[in-house]
């Protein structure tokens, strides 16, 4: 009997073994997961959960009791040791697992400050899983002092949760403007002025020399001299792809683990999906960090256990809510020129657009439902508007739309 084993009991794990056997697969399925707890979503982590507005239950993907009633063996709490290639064996310290095929759904690790400037302290946070929220969630008591390192958009929703739940918030951000990295400088001043607009100081250009404390830290030095008091530190400095097993079982690694269009690895018995998965894209190669991605990737590569031989076509999205506003983004704006601000039907409304030339590449639209939808299928089916029709607030959105 075919034996497939999942690796990693994230979004991506969850969808895959559901998939498979919603697909008709009959093998055995072993899904293993180093945490306590059931699949579960992530996102909700350091917004509705952190705030209290989402019970543990509400986080889960799918009862518990789906696993034993789809044959699915869910081994959680449970560390993989290693990898045997040859044998084709998972080794969990002294037990062994056999596999037929082997995918690693492992995720990503959170960037932690080196112990050395004081990332060590207690009262140092990062936010990637329940028992990081957990952790923080006592601290987070209205009247403290919160210090956010990292102006992308892990920092800024845990900035927004901070000022919400009534704390003094400072973020700081090393390069010249908030999500420098990830969006235009109009979505960046957009967002700058809703987190000034709540209270939040917002620091830019200057970075973190260390953090300040005996045992627990109170307070951090930037790198202009600055210090400040903090109560606690919460660091969203970004994450890597958790490659270790994989690197430690000679496997091809590229900015992630190396698969090919349909998900395969170097080995051809070893499959990966979601976070920890680099995959060919256009002229190149791309990882991205989304649950749209986990899930849609995850679900192909059941489908190719099962023969599909199928490629992987990533249509990127991503979202993030932060006080009352949710941004959503179709598409990747690498490699844009300029870029259209477009404002929306409502106070507070806008899109942003990146094109390169004439080429329609992503839109970022902040509590612009329409102008996402609309950009996400003008992307989707290859086509672009002209700069200047989008730029004319008389213009209908919907005369955008794709034939």
């Amino acid at each position: 009997m075919t034996h497939v084993v999942v690796i990693g009991a994230g979004q991506a794990g969850s969808s895959l073994v559901a998939k498979l056997r919603n697909s008709g697969f009959d093998g055995r399925i072993t899904l293993i997961g180093a945490e306590p707890e059931p699949p579960y979503q992530r996102p909700p982590l350091s917004k509705a959960y952190l705030l209290g507005d989402m019970t543990l239950d509400r986080l889960f993907l799918r009862p518990e009791s789906f696993y034993a009633e789809h044959d699915i063996d869910l081994r959680l709490n449970t560390r993989v040791t290693g990898i045997d290639r040859a044998a084709r064996i998972v080794r969990l310290g002294d037990e062994v697992i056999r596999y037929d095929h082997l995918v690693l759904t492992t995720g990503s690790d959170p960037r932690r400050l080196p112990s050395s400037i004081g990332g060590a302290l207690a009262g140092v946070f990062v936010v990637r899983d329940l028992a990081d929220v957990d952790a923080m969630a006592p601290h987070v008591v209205a009247g403290r002092r919160a210090l956010i390192v990292g102006g992308g958009y892990i920092g800024l929703e845990a900035a927004a949760v901070a000022a919400k739940r009534g704390l003094e918030v400072t973020l700081v951000e090393m390069a010249d403007r908030i999500l420098q990295r990830v969006a235009a400088p109009e979505t960046s001043a957009y967002f700058r002025a809703l987190h000034q607009a709540h209270g939040v100081t917002i620091r830019e250009g200057v970075g973190l020399d260390r953090l300040l404390g005996e045992g627990r830290v109170t307070g951090a030095r930037l790198s202009d001299g600055t210090e400040l008091a903090a109560d606690l530190v919460i660091v969203g400095v970004g994450i890597a792809p958790a490659t270790a097993l994989a690197e430690a079982a000679g496997l091809e690694i590229e900015n992630g683990i190396k698969v090919d269009a349909r998900g395969q690895t170097s080995d051809p018995a070893i499959w990966a999906a979601g976070d920890c998965a680099s995959f060919p894209w256009k002229a190149g190669r791309i990882r991205l960090e989304s649950v749209p991605n986990a899930i849609d990737q995850a679900e192909c590569v059941a489908e190719n256990i099962m023969g599909a031989a199928k490629d992987y076509e990533a249509k990127p999205w991503f979202w993030s809510d932060q006080y009352d506003v949710k941004l959503q983004i179709a598409g990747l704006n690498t490699g844009y020129d300029h870029t259209v601000v477009r404002p929306g039907d409502k106070p507070g409304s806008q899109s942003v657009w990146y094109f390169r030339g004439d080429a329609l590449l992503a839109v970022d639209a902040m509590n612009d439902p329409r102008a996402y939808m609309i950009g996400k299928r003008l992307i989707e089916a290859g086509q672009s508007p002209s700069p200047a029709v989008v730029a004319d607030p008389e213009t209908p959105l919907k005369s955008l739309m794709p034939a």
